[in-house]
C-alpha cells in the first residue's frame, strides 16, 4: 500500500481537508502576528454523509497581511477527542474568510468545531466554536430540518433565527433565499419605516452595488447574535434569490438595477456571488463550472433526497408585468394575449441543463427506494390567484377598509380584486409566472413516480398548498411555504383584515396560509409520512419573545408516487 502524504496525515488525526480545502490553506511565507478576533461567528455547511464545509471570518487591524488559522473537529464540545485537524489561511482577497471542506467523517454524527488563530507557529487566543453534523448513510429512521427565508435587517430582531439554535434536535439549516437584502438606509428604503430600524441601520447605507458593498452587508448580517447561534446549532444549506443579487433578478437584469447609474449587470451579478461565496459555509463551485450553477444534491439516508434549485441566475426569462405586458383591446385589457404570452414554453425558470440534472436525481432517488424528494426552492410554486377582499368581507366592511388605508395601499388591494375576477396569477415573479416550466417540473416528478415535497420562499407567509398539474387530474406534490423572519407580508399592510380566508377562498391548491405571522418551518420527514410544523414567533420588534406551533400539518405518500394528502394534524 502507497502511503501518500493525506493518507499519512489522517492516520495522525490531522488534515482532512478536501483538494479545495488544502488549497485555501496553503501557508504563506509571512502572515500576521497580532490581535485577531472572530467578530462573525462560525458556521458550517454543505454537509454530506463523510464531509462538511466549516467557516468562519477572521478580523484584525490596520493589516493586509494573511492570517493563519487552526481549526480542529471533535467529538465532544469540550475538544478532548479531536478526529480532524489542519491550518487554513485567511487572506485579503477573500475578505479574510475562510472555509475549510473537512472529511474522513462518520455518517449521522455531532461533531464541534473551532477556529484559533496561529501565533508564532501556536494556536493563540480566544476560539470560535461551532456544533455541526453528518448526513445520514443507509437505513434511517427520521430526519428534522428548519426552513427559513427573507431577513430583512432593519425590520426587526432575527428571533426566528434564535428559535432554531435553542431546537433540541436540527440535523441541518435550509435557507431557501433572501438571507441579505441590497436596500440602502434612506428614509423611504425597505424596512426602515419599522419600530427597530434605528437600531439595525443596513451598512453600509445605500443600496450595495460593488464587491466591497456586498461583503460590508454580508458582514453586518453575521454580526447578528440571533443569526451567529443558529449557524454554530446545525449545518445550513443555502441557496440565493433575489435579494442576494437585486430584487426581481433575472438572468438578464433585475427590476432594482438600473444600468445607466449602477453600472453593467455583469459586474453586479459576479461581485454579489463572489461576496455570497466568500461569506456561507456552501461548498465552492466545482472547476469549469459556473458559480450562478449552485444546484446541488443531499442525501438522508433513505429517507429524503433533497435537491436545492436555483432558479435566478441561470436561466430565468424576464418576468412580465401587468402594467407593460397586459395591453388593451377594444379599450379593455386583453387578458387573452397576456395569458398566452404567460404560457409562452420557451419562458423559463430553470434552464435544459437544470432540469435534465432534475429528471436524474429524482429518478435516481427514487430507484433507489428513497422515501421523499423534497425540493428546495425559492419562490412558491402553487397556483395562487389574487385574493378577492370584498368577496369575504361584504360591500359595507371592505369600503370601510379602503377608506383606512393609505392611497398606494388601497390602489394595490383594489388591483388585487380587479385581477382576482380573471384567471391570471398575482405573483409574475413566482412560479405562476412561467406555467410551462412549472408543468415540465410536475412532469419529471410524474415520470419518476416521485413523492416531492416542494419547499418555497420569498412570499413573506406561510402556505401549505396540494400542487395539481395542469389537466387538474393528479395530485403532484405538496408543498410548504415558508414564511420571512422579518420581511413584511401581506398582511402587514392590511391589519385585521380577513386576507387568509379570502387566499384560501380563491385557490383550490391553497389549503391554509397565513399573511402575517413571522417564523420558520420545522420539517420531520419519516418513511410514512411527512409532518410540517408552521412555528411562528410572538413578535420581530423585540428581542423577549414567544414561539407557537401556528399549525402542524401531515403529508401521506402516494402508492405509486405524488401524496395521498395534505392533512391538517
Amino acid at each position: 500500500m502507497t502511503i501518500d502524504r493525506r493518507r499519512a496525515l489522517a492516520l495522525f488525526g490531522l488534515g482532512g481537508a478536501s483538494a479545495a480545502g488544502e488549497a485555501m490553506a496553503a501557508t504563506p511565507r509571512a502572515v500576521f502576528d497580532g490581535r485577531v478576533a472572530f467578530k462573525h461567528g462560525a458556521a458550517s455547511g454543505d454537509p454530506l454523509d463523510d464531509r462538511v464545509i466549516l467557516w468562519t471570518r477572521a478580523t484584525a487591524e490596520a493589516t493586509t497581511a494573511p492570517i493563519a488559522l487552526r481549526w480542529d473537529v471533535a467529538t465532544d464540545p469540550a475538544f478532548k477527542t479531536i478526529v480532524r485537524q489542519g491550518q487554513v489561511t485567511a487572506v485579503a482577497a477573500r475578505d479574510y474568510t475562510a472555509k475549510v471542506d473537512v472529511t474522513g467523517l462518520k455518517p449521522a454524527t455531532d461533531y464541534f468545531y473551532r477556529f484559533r488563530h496561529v501565533k508564532n507557529g501556536k494556536p493563540a487566543g480566544k476560539a470560535v466554536t461551532g456544533r455541526t453534523r453528518t448526513l445520514p448513510k443507509g437505513p434511517t429512521r427520521d430526519v428534522v430540518l428548519a426552513a427559513v427565508s427573507c431577513s430583512l435587517y432593519p425590520n426587526g430582531y432575527f428571533n426566528a433565527y434564535d428559535a432554531i439554535a435553542k431546537l433540541a434536535r436540527v440535523d441541518a439549516v435550509l435557507h431557501l433565499g433572501d438571507y441579505i437584502y441590497e436596500y440602502g438606509a434612506g428614509p423611504d428604503d425597505y424596512g426602515m419605516n419599522a419600530p427597530t430600524a434605528k437600531s439595525r441601520v443596513p451598512d453600509p447605507p445605500r443600496e450595495i452595488v460593488s464587491l466591497d458593498d456586498y461583503r460590508r452587508r454580508h458582514a453586518l448580517y453575521k454580526t447578528d447574535p440571533a443569526l451567529q447561534a443558529a449557524h454554530a446549532r446545525a449545518p445550513w444549506i443555502l441557496v440565493w434569490d433575489d435579494h442576494e443579487t437585486a430584487n426581481d433578478s433575472w438572468i438578464g437584469g433585475a427590476e432594482n438595477h438600473q444600468p445607466a447609474t449602477e453600472g453593467d449587470w455583469v459586474k453586479r451579478k459576479a461581485a454579489a456571488i463572489k461576496a455570497y461565496y466568500e461569506w456561507m459555509p456552501i461548498r465552492e463551485p466545482a472547476a469549469g463550472t459556473l458559480p450562478e450553477a449552485a444546484w446541488r444534491r443531499f442525501q438522508f439516508g433513505d429517507v429524503a433526497t433533497l435537491l436545492m434549485t436555483e432558479t435566478r441566475l441561470t436561466a430565468r426569462s424576464h418576468q412580465l408585468d401587468y402594467g407593460h405586458d397586459l395591453t388593451l383591446k377594444d379599450g379593455a385589457p386583453d387578458f387573452a394575449a397576456f395569458a398566452a404570452k404567460l404560457k409562452d414554453p420557451d419562458r423559463r425558470m430553470m434552464g435544459q441543463g437544470q432540469e435534465q440534472w432534475l429528471a436524474r436525481e429524482v429518478d435516481a432517488s427514487v430507484k433507489t427506494g428513497t422515501a421523499w424528494q423534497v425540493l428546495g426552492n425559492q419562490v412558491v410554486m402553487a397556483r395562487v390567484a389574487a385574493p378577492n377582499l370584498k368577496t369575504v368581507m361584504g360591500d359595507q366592511a371592505y369600503g370601510a377598509l379602503l377608506a383606512k388605508l393609505p392611497a398606494n395601499v388601497a390602489k394595490l388591494v383594489e388591483q388585487s380584486r380587479a385581477l382576482s375576477a380573471v384567471d391570471t396569477p398575482g405573483n409574475l415573479d413566482a412560479w405562476d409566472g412561467y406555467p410551462a416550466d412549472r408543468e415540465r417540473v410536475y412532469d419529471i416528478f410524474k415520470a419518476g413516480k416521485a413523492r416531492p415535497i416542494v419547499l418555497s420562499g420569498d412570499s413573506h407567509a406561510f402556505w401549505a398548498n396540494e400542487l395539481w398539474d395542469d389537466a387538474g387530474t393528479t395530485r403532484v406534490a405538496a408543498e410548504f411555504g415558508v414564511t420571512a423572519v422579518t420581511s413584511p407580508g401581506y398582511g402587514d399592510y392590511l391589519p385585521g383584515a380577513p386576507v387568509d380566508a379570502a387566499f384560501v377562498a380563491r385557490n383550490k391548491e391553497v389549503k391554509f396560509t397565513d399573511q402575517l405571522a413571522k417564523g420558520y418551518l420545522l420539517l420531520t420527514l419519516e418513511h410514512g409520512k411527512a409532518t410540517g410544523e408552521l412555528i411562528a414567533v410572538s413578535t420581530i420588534l423585540d428581542t423577549t419573545y414567544e414561539t407557537r406551533v401556528l399549525k402542524r400539518f401531515v403529508v401521506t405518500p402516494g402508492d405509486a408516487g405524488g401524496v395521498k394528502a395534505l392533512a391538517e394534524g
